[in-house]
């Protein structure tokens, strides 16, 4: 199901979510810009792979922790092409600028940060043999999710379902649409558990760590009590 769209208009610009779409657009350009061999070095220094903290005697864990550690921020801000990117990115849209309404524009960013950060370390711990990199925001908007699924249940999301050729166009609750979209997350980690260790593809399992760090975490950034205020139309 790909969302179109909400019923919950925004009060105030969402200035970060905005700086995070241009951002996000800004390093894929610069990604477009290197040849082939340099952008798989350039993803691998700096997306997430699993299996370098698997192995704490390499030098490089040890004399370079803190450039190992990089990736767990840098890994949000790459896309592996025009789909990924465009897709992560429409769903930042949807959902982030009521998220940013409730909790202001810097307590967002961090919030944003953290969700990923939990995402790339969940992602790490269940894939931990993988030798492959993972790059995307989909765990930090994964996080966004999880604070929209708390904070605006009722909401209505406006989706568009391809049946073959015949797009079928319905409105669901928020909270449907998004317990729909984790379980299906939940399910196919389940699923590649099974699997070898070199896991490519989709990171379900940060999928899932970032939805539920959204959820545990949003009260902790929200506005000051009487700073924020919207009815919302059903």
């Amino acid at each position: 199901m790909i969302p179109l769209h909400d019923n919950i208009p925004a009060r105030h610009p969402p200035l970060m979510m905005w700086a995070l779409l241009s951002l996000n657009v800004f390093i894929f350009m610069f990604e477009l810009s290197l040849p082939n061999q340099t952008l798989e070095a350039f993803f691998y220094h700096f997306g997430i792979v699993p299996a370098r903290f698997g192995q704490p005697a390499r030098s490089e864990w040890i004399l370079f922790r803190a450039r190992c550690y990089l990736p767990f921020i840098t890994s949000m801000f790459l896309h592996g092409g025009w789909v990924h990117l465009i897709s992560n990115m429409w769903v930042l849209w949807i959902f982030g600028d009521n998220v940013e309404d409730r909790m202001g524009h810097w307590r967002f960013f961090v919030f944003y940060l953290l969700c990923g950060l939990i995402a790339g370390i969940v992602h790490s711990v269940t894939n931990s043999r993988s030798a492959i990199p993972t790059i995307g925001a989909s765990g930090a908007i994964a996080g966004v999710l999880g604070a929209y699924f708390a904070m605006f249940p009722r909401a209505r999301i406006t989706v568009l379902l391809p049946i073959f050729i015949f797009p079928l166009i319905f409105t669901l609750p928020a909270a449907l649409y998004i317990l729909i979209w984790f379980l299906m997350q939940f399910l196919s980690g389940v699923a590649s558990l099974a699997g070898p260790g070199q896991v490519g593809g989709v990171a379900w399992w940060a999928h899932v760590g970032g939805c539920a760090g959204g959820i545990m975490l949003y009260r902790l950034f929200l506005r000051p009590e009487g700073k924020w205020r919207l009815s919302i139309p059903f």
